[in-house]
């Protein structure tokens, strides 16, 4: 089956060739020329995968990517940009993209990345049948899979498939010292550099959400990975 895909980009003649070169590979393609148009699209119909340029009038991406995120927090996005700024890579990857490609880049290398992403979101089985429970007991916290919360004393705390899917893991292997790239290719499918880096947010984020019980540490260990210990 066909992936859907939404494609905002400002530039008409990129727009265009991205697009053909897109469906050429068998992905249906939505494509929109400012942030505006992107999200009154996103709002109507169901997308695998979101491409945004980052510099669009109306609407600039990142503002987009936070307010699709609002409507669907599971929807994985790449952006595009011709700006090389450190921090501009820093607030994608904190937004949670999938992806930050910098122009000029070849149409090749982004359908490469697109499958790469939707492969990895559109995985229908986890291997982790923890996944499958009604709740797990994490310390003082509890984990429903299922309805994507984690709660304690009666305070939720939503979280995304993602998320459950990293947590799910790590619990399944507490108290033992994973290295990055066991993490990294069992919740991503990947171990380069940018899922790196989207791991490190992510743990940030769990940092925070477990930060409540004391009996739960996710340790980083210099030089091999992380240890999540629950005493």
């Amino acid at each position: 089956m066909k992936k859907r895909v939404l494609l905002a980009e400002d530039d008409d003649d990129l727009r265009n060739v991205l697009s053909q070169y897109m469906e050429v590979f068998d992905f249906t393609v939505t494509s929109v020329r400012d942030g505006v148009e992107a999200l009154e699209t996103f709002n109507k119909s169901k997308f695998e995968l979101c491409v945004l340029d980052v510099m669009m009038p109306r609407l600039d991406g990142f503002t987009l990517a936070e307010q699709m995120i609002e409507i669907d927090p599971d929807v994985p996005f790449i952006f595009l940009t011709a700006r090389t700024l450190k921090e501009d890579k820093i607030k994608g990857l904190k937004l949670g993209a999938d992806d930050y490609i910098e122009k000029p880049f070849e149409a090749d290398e982004l359908v490469l990345r697109m499958s790469n992403i939707i492969k990895r979101n559109s995985k229908t089985e986890s291997s982790l049948a923890i996944e499958d429970s009604e709740t797990i007991p994490i310390g003082n916290y509890t984990l429903h899979p299922k309805r994507l919360i984690l709660s304690l004393d009666g305070k939720e705390q939503k979280l995304t498939k993602k998320e459950v899917e990293l947590i799910s893991f790590l619990v399944s292997h507490q108290n033992v010292v994973l290295k990055r790239e066991e993490i990294l290719n069992a919740v991503w499918s990947s171990s380069d550099f940018f899922t790196g880096r989207s791991m490190d947010v992510f743990i940030s984020r769990l940092r925070k959400y477990f930060r409540d019980d004391p009996k739960i540490t996710l340790e980083s260990i210099r030089g091999v990975g992380l240890e999540f210990r629950v005493s």
